[in-house]
């Protein structure tokens, strides 16, 4: 590729304004549409454009760009390595742009967002007037979302586990809310579990639409206990993480019994990790254990509280290990948190909680 290519300088600059982006496909006709649409934003400015993974990865180092998009099928390096090598070198806000996203394809989304990336949405090509439209602006927005995200380098160092002594009564459900980053937070905690922990989980992860079951099956993949995407009315398991589904609040009622709805959203999100946490604390009070981990927004935050006032134990992850430190932060500064954790922390704790309790 040409440095014309690659690197655009000011007086070619598409609508110069404060959100920089580089683009990283190999498809030209993908390169040109998404040209067109960032164009029009009057607050983005395309600064630079690879179509492969290994340019990328340079591209980011030198250009140091808010926001990237990605592709990730391209030669030489795909999209995957690219997100890797760049949270690991030059952590920088990622979104996805997919093809991926339908009939069963979803894993590799889901494998982006482990990897790093903040966001997936759908590729803008051979759709309908209408389906490009709905695309163009899910990629603006996401765009907007993830533009000044403050990332961390991710690393596999963190502290040791420290050891914790078990709270008061016997705990009978974990219950975890993430976002932004959470993804990888969830596949480190998830895969340090034994297979038979004696405690059901469930989750609310903030996800694209189109790509749940494919986060499934790739934790699956990855982890000892059972992970499901939760359905209505099913009971509770001890060593089985029910997450909720795209666009469905997930709560637990009596007996266990899981409650999946449709109702408005939740400070902008459906699911909602508070309208989980509130039903989980209204349930099993001090004998659940409440994580709130990484992630955009305050979600999370009003729930876990309900869970701290019911005597449940309370944790959130640490500033260092977020991807984006918004949810857990307000928890924290709300005083509602009984312990601060790292990832490997938080699985050392469920770990002597299960050890401790199991019959």
């Amino acid at each position: 590729m040409d440095q014309g290519l690659a690197m655009l300088t000011s007086t070619d600059a598409y609508s110069r304004g404060s959100v920089r982006i580089l683009i990283v496909d190999d498809s030209p006709v993908i390169r040109d549409i998404l040209l067109n649409i960032l164009r029009d934003e009057p607050s983005f400015e395309v600064v630079g454009v690879a179509q492969d993974g290994r340019e990328a990865v340079r591209l980011a180092a030198t250009l140091r760009p808010d926001v990237i998009t990605m592709d990730i099928h391209m030669p030489y390096m795909d999209g995957l390595e690219a997100i890797r090598q760049i949270m690991n070198t030059t952590p920088t806000p990622i979104t996805v742009v997919s093809g991926d996203l339908h009939d069963g394809a979803s894993d590799l989304a889901a494998k982006a967002i482990a990897a790093g990336a903040l966001t997936v949405v759908e590729k803008p090509n051979g759709l309908s007037p209408v389906d490009y439209e709905a695309v163009r602006g899910q990629l603006v927005t996401a765009i907007r979302l993830v533009a000044g995200v403050e990332l961390v380098a991710l690393s596999g160092n963190l502290p040791r586990a420290s050891e914790f002594q078990p709270g008061k009564g016997c705990p009978k459900i974990i219950a975890i809310g993430a976002s932004t980053g959470g993804p990888g937070v969830l596949q480190q905690i998830l895969q340090a579990l034994p297979g038979d922990l004696s405690l059901p989980i469930v989750i609310v992860q903030h996800i694209t639409t189109g790509f749940g079951a494919g986060f499934v099956r790739w934790l699956n993949s990855v982890t000892a206990i059972e992970v499901r995407l939760a359905q209505d009315k099913e009971l509770l398991m001890p060593g089985c993480a029910l997450i909720a589904p795209e666009g469905q609040h997930m709560t637990v009622q009596s007996g266990g019994v899981i409650k999946l709805d449709t109702s408005p959203p939740i400070s902008g999100v459906r699911p909602s990790a508070t309208r989980l946490f509130n039903s989980v604390a209204s349930i099993y009070q001090s004998a659940a254990v409440g994580v709130i981990l990484t992630g955009m927004g305050n979600d999370g935050a009003a729930g876990l509280e309900s869970l701290w006032r019911a005597g449940g134990y309370t944790i959130a992850q640490e500033e260092k290990s977020c991807v984006v430190f918004g949810m857990p932060k307000v928890a924290i500064e709300k005083g509602i948190v009984r312990q601060v954790l790292t990832p490997d922390e938080i699985a050392a704790f469920l770990i002597r909680l299960n050890e401790y309790y199991k019959v």
